[in-house]
């Protein structure tokens, strides 16, 4: 962020995985391949300046509670589906951390026993319902190529029994992990984004319908579309080095 032209103040970065935003530390993506390691004191010596480090998806949804979809809402889920899922949970208006391990949603078993993630798991919702998941399993039941999830929807509208079989195999997944964190956390708003929200009402409204038939006495919770899309993680970072150099000048604690 810069408080005027030409001059930087500090610098905003989100990664995923688990990541303790207080120790400044990357503590472990499956995907990536790290394990605690020292992102911010590094990229603080690589750019000179000071780094508030943060989790991608956590920084995404506090962007969407202030600036986007879930601006009027107090308690919220965001999550976003792309190669993989992941989530941010906000209970009376605060965002739940958990040293970094909080919101791992990806990683909930939704099918015992299934397909091998890359977490060592079996089962993960990310194995039946990521961008990247949806695009294997129509390559693998169909064998036919296709090029990511956008295209497995584009075939689900000309009626491709393969693409509807998957779509809702994923839709299915979904709604199990969905009314898990409905049951735990009473959401009052469910906030999907990521490139497989694209597919809007493709997703959202089998989805919200499915979500409903798993819940009996639950609070039941608005199903809506990210408003910011790819851009959340992006403001997220700004606002979280914004509210630290805020927090820096004036004395407060940047972790209230």
């Amino acid at each position: 962020m810069r408080d005027r032209p030409g001059r930087r103040r500090r610098v905003g970065v989100v990664v995923p995985g688990i990541v303790d935003e207080v120790a400044e530390r990357a503590i472990y993506s499956a995907n990536i391949g790290w394990e605690n390691l020292a992102l911010g004191s590094m990229l603080q010596e690589a750019t000179g300046l000071p780094v508030s480090l943060g989790h991608d998806v956590r920084a995404g949804g506090a962007a969407e509670f202030r600036l986007g979809a879930a601006r009027n809402a107090r308690d919220v889920l965001f999550m976003p589906i792309d190669t993989g899922i992941s989530a941010a949970l906000f209970c009376d208006g605060r965002p739940v951390r958990g040293l970094g391990y909080a919101g791992e949603l990806g990683h909930m078993s939704v099918e015992p026993g299934g397909e091998l993630c890359a977490c060592g798991a079996r089962g993960c919702l990310e194995t039946l319902a990521s961008a990247a998941a949806i695009t294997a399993a129509y390559s693998a039941r169909s064998g036919r190529g296709v090029d990511g999830a956008a295209a497995v929807a584009a075939l689900l509208t000309h009626g491709d029994p393969d693409a509807q079989a998957v779509w809702d195999r994923a839709v299915d997944a979904l709604a199990t992990a969905l009314a898990a964190v409905t049951t735990c956390f009473a959401p009052e708003l469910i906030v999907l984004g990521g490139g497989l929200a694209q597919a809007d009402g493709l997703l959202l409204d089998p989805l919200r319908a499915r979500l409903m038939e798993r819940l009996t006495f639950q609070r039941r919770p608005e199903l809506v579309r990210s408003e910011l899309g790819d851009e959340a993680g992006c403001l997220g970072a700004a606002l979280m080095a914004w509210q630290a150099a805020d927090d820096t000048t004036t004395g407060d604690d940047p972790c209230h």
